[in-house]
């Protein structure tokens, strides 16, 4: 192991102390309680569930912004510790190498009690070999976690314990540098945290806009089999796509992650406007506009929409309508074609649905804008995680 970091600020030289995390960490017994034990808005002590440490919490805990569940009447614990700021705590268990041993500290706890729960490790510097908020930073960097799936136990759970940490070392600077990188970190993790603000944003504004101004009881009515032709893809195999030699053209299935993109071949079978729709599955009834070259899969529907009808609102209007037509069949909903093809909706002239189109279509890259943005905040924190620590 390296003495000091592929990546460092230029004023710092000088190798890392390597360090044994069960050396420098002292261990605290942690609860039980399930979630049916807690409960939020309370001035009871809160507690640390492993759920949140996976999804909810950010690696920098500060509880002037951030939120935990207080502990039901009751239900409190007999023997605990109360975190400290600068403590840790992990998640010992996920079904993902990954996230085995995904670590928290508490940066700012607000003058509030908090102790930690069900599944997690709760870890402290006692011997103050560290500035508040460098270890979060530390366990979540790639040198740490690339320890911790070497010792993880389990099959289709994994877990570590306390008695793992014996195996396991990280680098520690001078208290200077821990700070330096500590405050950049997670300056780019509220960047994050603004994206992720900035998005949530524009898809409310999104739903308000569309609340006001894609519904109206003076628009004309119209069947959707009297505005547009309705078909469908074809079968379309994973290994079709694998065989192809330069694939370019996307295929459509009925997965609405990725744009509903499950892969690409060589030609193409629809070229210029359409509306699809998912006809089976979970996603029944989800609908997206599409234009340019594509294919698309037996679970999708299509509309070629006739002339006078503007394409990308007629997309809009149906996305709000569609789910109140999918059967329910919790096996599998469905939204078959003549289904769709009954499906009324209200339409207005051709020159205000274009005029309510462009709004959404500036929405629309505005989100696709911020949320390139995001991916490339979240690549950046990656690539710094994987290259200041040892």
């Amino acid at each position: 192991m390296s003495d000091v970091p592929h990546l460092r600020f230029p004023e710092f030289s000088g190798e890392w102390e390597i360090c044994k995390v069960s050396e420098l960490l002292d261990f605290y017994s942690t609860n039980s309680l399930s979630w049916e034990q807690l409960e939020y808005g309370t001035k009871a002590m809160m507690n640390l569930h492993y759920g949140l440490i996976h999804v909810g919490l950010p690696t920098m805990v500060d509880l002037t912004r951030d939120n935990l569940p207080n502990i039901k009447e009751d239900n409190m614990p007999k023997n605990f510790e109360l975190c400290k700021e600068g403590d840790v705590a992990f998640a010992d268990a996920s079904e993902d190498t990954n996230e085995v041993a995904k670590p928290i500290e508490f940066f700012d706890l607000a003058e509030k009690n908090i102790v930690c729960g069900l599944h997690t490790i709760h870890g402290r510097d006692n011997k103050n070999k560290t500035v508040i908020g460098f270890k979060g930073y530390a366990f979540s960097s790639y040198a740490f976690h690339n320890q911790i799936r070497r010792i993880a136990q389990g099959t289709k759970i994994y877990s570590i314990s306390t008695k793992n940490f014996s195996e396991c070392f990280i680098g520690i600077p001078s208290k200077t540098e821990q700070t330096k990188i500590a405050t950049f970190l997670r300056l780019i993790d509220e960047r994050i945290s603004t994206q992720n603000k900035i998005i949530e944003d524009l898809k409310l504004l999104k739903s308000a806009i569309s609340l006001n101004v894609l519904h109206s009881d003076t628009w004309e009515q119209f069947k959707v089999k009297d505005i547009a032709q309705i078909g469908r893809g074809r079968v379309i195999s994973s290994i079709e796509i694998s065989q192809q030699k330069s694939p370019t053209y996307p295929v459509y299935s009925s997965q609405t992650s990725n744009d509903g993109i499950m892969g690409y071949l060589d030609d193409y079978m629809f070229e210029g406007e359409y509306i699809s729709w998912t006809t089976d599955g979970a996603n029944a009834g989800t609908v997206f506009y599409r234009n340019g070259k594509f294919n698309c899969t037996n679970v999708c529907g299509l509309l070629k929409l006739i002339k006078g009808f503007d394409t990308h609102f007629v997309s809009l209007v149906l996305a709000e309508a569609t789910k109140k037509y999918v059967s329910i069949n919790l096996a599998n909903p469905k939204l078959m074609n003549n289904t769709m093809g009954n499906i009324q909706i209200r339409l207005p002239k051709l020159e205000e649905q274009k005029r309510i189109s462009i709004v959404f279509r500036v929405l629309q890259r505005l989100w696709t804008i911020h949320n390139s943005l995001l991916t490339e905040y979240i690549k950046q924190k990656q690539y710094l995680l994987s290259q200041m620590f040892i």
